[in-house]
């Protein structure tokens, strides 16, 4: 066979590299091993490069013959190395390039953040009192929203949600209660849905984001809700205050109190102000509870008797009590943050204090 250039035979060079290939002891002789027969100055590259100086006649034949040799030798270098792999040789350059003596750098540790510490805190509370723990859309229609908890269209209690409504397929077309669809301003929708579904006796708590257009030092667009509801028979306002007072307790510590204060709220009758003994100060007065010695933490009250209508309950016969607790609040006062703004910085240097 004519050789395809001057000291090049390709079948013994072919024999040569790959005998040479298979007695490679590591990944770093191999590589020096594909860069010499492989590589842009190997003599079969040379080879191949002066392939158009041959006449046409004696070009083909003498291209395939290298591009044969070319391809057994890379065929050989995949294998060689596979094996040295599969054997552990191929480890071997990078561990002689570390020096296993010296101290390793260990990983930062995360941590929950201040919300969900206080939201997983609390689901642990009300677990441990028998409840269900539940979660519901975050996107939700007018009828779940609004209409089904004792909040018609046009009723004024609407006005302080300053909700996001937003367009679905389809949806807001004839401007129904079931079509226009909003992001939730409140976790209560939830009430209506779970009574739907589940039979009295019921006890839930559901967590969940909400939303409402909000934004200063108390208030985000999007913060963290916790409902609590109760159905059964026979249920008072004093179960309604020894649940709370039990859970602030838990939350606070044993040395703190409740207090109950009329409020309204459509969707409870009668409606409760709850307020908690100032933690700081031990209810002496302070600058954090205005120096009245009491924070309110959460709005309560006796579940209206058209939302267990709307929840398919017989009011006749059933009673419950609600409750609504924002999760966020919770963190501030348990932690002593100042500005709710600032748990939604992803400031690591603030997170990690807890």
């Amino acid at each position: 066979m004519t050789s395809a250039a001057p000291g090049l035979d390709p079948e013994s060079h072919q024999r040569e590299a790959l005998e040479r290939i298979a007695a490679a002891p590591n990944e770093g002789s191999l590589e020096e091993l594909r860069v010499e027969f492989l590589g842009r100055k190997a003599a079969l590259s040379e080879a191949l490069s002066r392939l158009g100086s041959l006449p046409p006649d004696q070009r083909r034949e003498k291209g395939a013959t290298l591009n044969r040799v070319k391809a057994a030798l890379q065929q050989g270098l995949d294998v060689r190395r596979e094996a040295l792999r599969s054997a552990g040789g191929g480890t071997l350059a990078a561990a002689e390039a570390i020096d296993l003596t010296f101290p390793g750098r260990s990983p930062r540790r995360g941590h929950p953040h201040p919300v969900m510490r206080v939201w997983r805190e609390m689901e642990d509370i009300f677990r441990g009192l028998g409840y269900d723990v539940a979660r519901g859309p975050e996107v939700d229609n007018d009828y779940y929203t609004f209409e089904a908890l004792n909040m018609p269209a046009g009723h004024p209690a609407r006005d302080g949600f300053d909700t996001f409504f937003t367009a679905v397929d389809g949806a807001g077309t004839d401007d129904t209660t079931e079509t226009r669809v909003l992001l939730r301003p409140h976790t209560s929708p939830m009430q209506i849905r779970y009574m739907e579904t589940h039979q009295a006796p019921i006890r839930v708590m559901i967590p969940g984001k909400a939303y409402r257009r909000d934004n200063d030092a108390t208030h985000v667009p999007m913060f963290h809700q916790v409902e609590g509801l109760v159905v059964d028979e026979g249920i008072t306002v004093a179960d309604l205050k020894g649940t709370l007072e039990y859970f602030a307790r838990a939350m606070f510590g044993d040395r703190r109190r409740i207090r109950l204060r009329p409020d309204h709220f459509p969707f409870t009758e009668p409606s409760l102000e709850v307020h908690v003994s100032c933690m700081q100060c031990d209810g002496s007065g302070c600058v954090l509870c205005r120096h009245s010695g009491w924070i309110e933490i959460l709005g309560a009250g006796m579940v209206h008797p058209n939302v267990l209508r709307y929840g398919g309950m017989d009011p006749e016969r059933y009673t419950g009590f609600a409750f609504g607790c924002g999760i966020d609040r919770v963190a501030m006062l348990k932690y002593g943050i100042d500005d709710l703004r600032s748990l939604f910085e992803n400031d690591v240097r603030m997170i990690g204090q807890f």
